[in-house]
Formats: C-alpha cells, sequence, structure tokens
C-alpha cells in the first residue's frame, strides 16, 4: 500500500462587483429610515417595542383559529387610517369574498386597504408594483410558491425561496411585511427553522379557544425586547386590545371560599393580577392520589407539596388528591407565583378561607424559605391600584409604602402560613 496526499480544493473567490451604495461612517447613517411608527393598535405597539419598522419582516404564528387574520384585518385597516402609503392583504387560504364578508362583520374595511388572493409569488410581485404600499400582509407564507423553485407548496425550497425573496424586495422598498406561519401540533412554526432567522421579529399568537383571551408574544425582535406581551379580547365583531386585563384573571366573589390566592405576576413591564385556585379532597386509596395542575409549571407545584408537607401542618398530603389551577386561562411559570399556590393549597387542606383583599408574592426555596423577587414595588401598585389592603412579600424585599395596602414581610412559608391563619 501506499500513502498518497489529496490536494486541496482552490478556494474559489468571486470577482469583485459594485456596491448598491459607498461604505459611510456609521454615524451618518440616518436613524429616521428604521424609526418605527405606530399602527394605532397600542397592544401590538408594546410588543414590538413601538410599531412596525420600514423595510422589516414579521412572522406571526398561531394555532388554527386563534384569530391570526383577525388581528392582521385590524393592522391593515388602522395602517390605512394613518393615510400615507396604503396597506395590502394578499390571502392564499381564501378567497377574496370570504375575506371580505369578514372585514364587514369586524369593521375593518377602508379605501386604501387593498385585498387579493394569490398563490404564486410572481404575482405578489406584480401586485407590489401596481399598489406601491407601505405594509404587506402575506396570510400564509406556506400557500406561495416560486415557479423558479422546485417542490411543492409549503416545502421546504418553497418556504425558503418565497420568504427570502420577498425580505429582499421589502428591504429595498422599505416595505414593512407580516408572514403568516403555521404550527405544528407541539406549537412550534412549520418549515424550516431558517425561516424564524430570515425574518426580523417572529411573534406568537396564543389562547385557548373556549376563552375570549388572547396573547401576542415576541420570542425574536431585533427591534425591541422580547419580554413584552400584548393581551387581546376575541368577540363576534372582532377583536379588541385590553389595556388593563387584569379582571379576567380573578374570581370575583362576595364570601371567600377555601383554596384560592390571589398574586401578582410581571411579563415584561407589566403586572398582571392572577388567581390560583385549588382543591384537596379526600377517599384516594394509598399511593393513588391523584395529582392535577392546569396552566401551572407540574413539577415545581409537586415541589411545593412537599415543602407543604412539611412546613403547613399537612403530613397526609400525600394520600389526598390535589387539583390546582390559574383562572382565565393564562399559563403562570413566573417562581413570584410559589407563594400564592402554597397558601391556596393549604387553605384547601385545612378548608380554611383566606382574606379576598390579601395578595401574596414571593417564591418557595426547598427548604421552605420565602424568596426575594424582582419588581416588588410594581407588584404592590398593582395589587393596591385594584383594592387589594394586604400583602404577603419575603422579608428584605426592596419596596416602599403604597397607599391604601399594608405590607407584611414574612420569612418562611410555616410563618405565611400562620400569619394568614389568624386573619
Amino acid at each position: 500500500m501506499t500513502e498518497a496526499g489529496v490536494r486541496a480544493a482552490a478556494l474559489s473567490i468571486p470577482a469583485p462587483v459594485t456596491p448598491r451604495e459607498s461604505a459611510q461612517p456609521i454615524s451618518r447613517v440616518d436613524p429616521a429610515v428604521a424609526r418605527a411608527k405606530a399602527t394605532g393598535i397600542a397592544e401590538l405597539d408594546r410588543v414590538l417595542g413601538g410599531g412596525l419598522v420600514p423595510g422589516s419582516v414579521l412572522l406571526l404564528a398561531g394555532e388554527p383559529g386563534v384569530g391570526k387574520s383577525t388581528l392582521l384585518l385590524e393592522v391593515g385597516q388602522k395602517f390605512a387610517q394613518l393615510g400615507g402609503l396604503p396597506a395590502l392583504l394578499i390571502t392564499g387560504e381564501e378567497s377574496t369574498a370570504q375575506v371580505r364578508a369578514r372585514a364587514h362583520r369586524t369593521h375593518t374595511m377602508h379605501s386604501d386597504f387593498f385585498l387579493a388572493a394569490e398563490n404564486d409569488l410572481g404575482a405578489v410581485l406584480a401586485h407590489l408594483d401596481e399598489v406601491k404600499p407601505g405594509l404587506l400582509i402575506l396570510d400564509s407564507v406556506q400557500t406561495i410558491a416560486s415557479s423558479a423553485v422546485d417542490g411543492g407548496v409549503g416545502g421546504v425550497p418553497q418556504i425558503r425561496a418565497v420568504t427570502a425573496a420577498i425580505s429582499s424586495v421589502a428591504k429595498e422598498r422599505g416595505i414593512a411585511t407580516v408572514l403568516v406561519g403555521h404550527v405544528t401540533k407541539d406549537g412550534s412554526i412549520a418549515g424550516p427553522r431558517a425561516l424564524e432567522h430570515l425574518v426580523d421579529v417572529v411573534l406568537y399568537f396564543e389562547g385557548d379557544r373556549h376563552t375570549s383571551l388572547r396573547m401576542l408574544r415576541a420570542i425574536k425582535n431585533r427591534f425591541g425586547a422580547t419580554d413584552e406581551v400584548g393581551c387581546f379580547e376575541m368577540h363576534e365583531e372582532g377583536i379588541d386590545e385590553l389595556a388593563d386585563p387584569s379582571g379576567l384573571f380573578v374570581s370575583t366573589r362576595d364570601i371567600p371560599v377555601p383554596g384560592t390566592c390571589v398574586t401578582v405576576t410581571v411579563t415584561g413591564r407589566r403586572p398582571l393580577l392572577s388567581e390560583v385556585q385549588s382543591l384537596v379532597s379526600s377517599g384516594a386509596a394509598a399511593g393513588s392520589a391523584r395529582r392535577s395542575f392546569t396552566d401551572l409549571d407540574s413539577s415545581r407545584v409537586n415541589m411545593l407539596l412537599a415543602v407543604l408537607q412539611r412546613n403547613a401542618g399537612l403530613n397526609r398530603l400525600v394520600e389526598r388528591d390535589v387539583y390546582a389551577a390559574s383562572v382565565g386561562g393564562i399559563k403562570i411559570t413566573e417562581p413570584a407565583v410559589d407563594l400564592a399556590i402554597v397558601l391556596a393549597i393549604a387553605s384547601a387542606g385545612h378548608e380554611k378561607p383566606l382574606p379576598s383583599n390579601l395578595c401574596a408574592i414571593g417564591e418557595v426555596s426547598l427548604s421552605g424559605d420565602v424568596r426575594r423577587v424582582s419588581s416588588v414595588q410594581r407588584r404592590l401598585s398593582e395589587a393596591g391600584r385594584l383594592g387589594f389592603k394586604k400583602a404577603l412579600i419575603p422579608t428584605g424585599s426592596d419596596w416602599s409604602h403604597v397607599p391604601g395596602i399594608k405590607v407584611f414581610e414574612v420569612p418562611t412559608v410555616s410563618a405565611a402560613w400562620d400569619f394568614v391563619s389568624q386573619l
């Protein structure tokens, strides 16, 4: 056998071409070109970081029937009302008559809001040349195909090619573009993962179809933060933004009942009142106690159950069925809700109701300590604004006096339960 070396392939360097524009000092670049413009929908502007940026490409994903098309009709109509350039909606899933009927029902028609039904990329580009819009809505990107690319509609090559072509035209002409994307059964965006890298902003529109609440979240945002959330309410005549949604997550009752506790979560910079409900029932056979948690972190609630058995006098909790859920269909995973979950389960286990004007804020450790959380002052202000008179917070928290609300610092779970038991 004779060893033979392999010659390395020569690196292919393309020939220089004339650039579209000369390089210039970064300080001389006009920032107004990429300045966000308000859409007229405050909750959407909150999530986007101020509004739509000309030339930006957004991907809006969500489950079928959640209200994506209804929301975008509202966006297109508001954009047309602002004057200036028109808005263009390209639908690839419905006929123009179907979209027009929905627009009439939701009162989202305007003379500068244009509509077309197409499935070919070339036809979409022709509409851009004709209408010259400032906003393009493509519903959805999986239904558009390019004749220059092999593969069926919705395939990986087609989605990548269509998104790249639309993004290139949008940035060249300064058109704010919204692409609607389908999601798979596990909730992720259908199509290649590269689709999310080709766009500037990725938004998720989510909500339980059995409730009217809808939440808009930013997963990726090159122009703002990704920790904000927008709240909307669906109804027969369209969709409305909710500037103050806390009332949806708290039950209203005249007489306190065991197993409920209110807390304040923070999503982005927005504090939201949330209520945790629990039910502890007896009768389970030894070793077969049921655990069911809705819209809560199951693994964390199971950990809190173990802490409760040791610190709140519920030694036989392992033999009893435990159910816990949040009110209003909002999923709560923030550690600051730990203390409210603990008190709600303890209240149900001891069949002792908590005061209806009490809220609890704090993270619970395995040792039973109540740990400090962020934004305590903002949480207390929201609770005081909505009429709560008492609040439990971790010892050593950074806060100042809030008019109308008494604040009590508790170091441990047992101290918190001893305190509420005496109220």
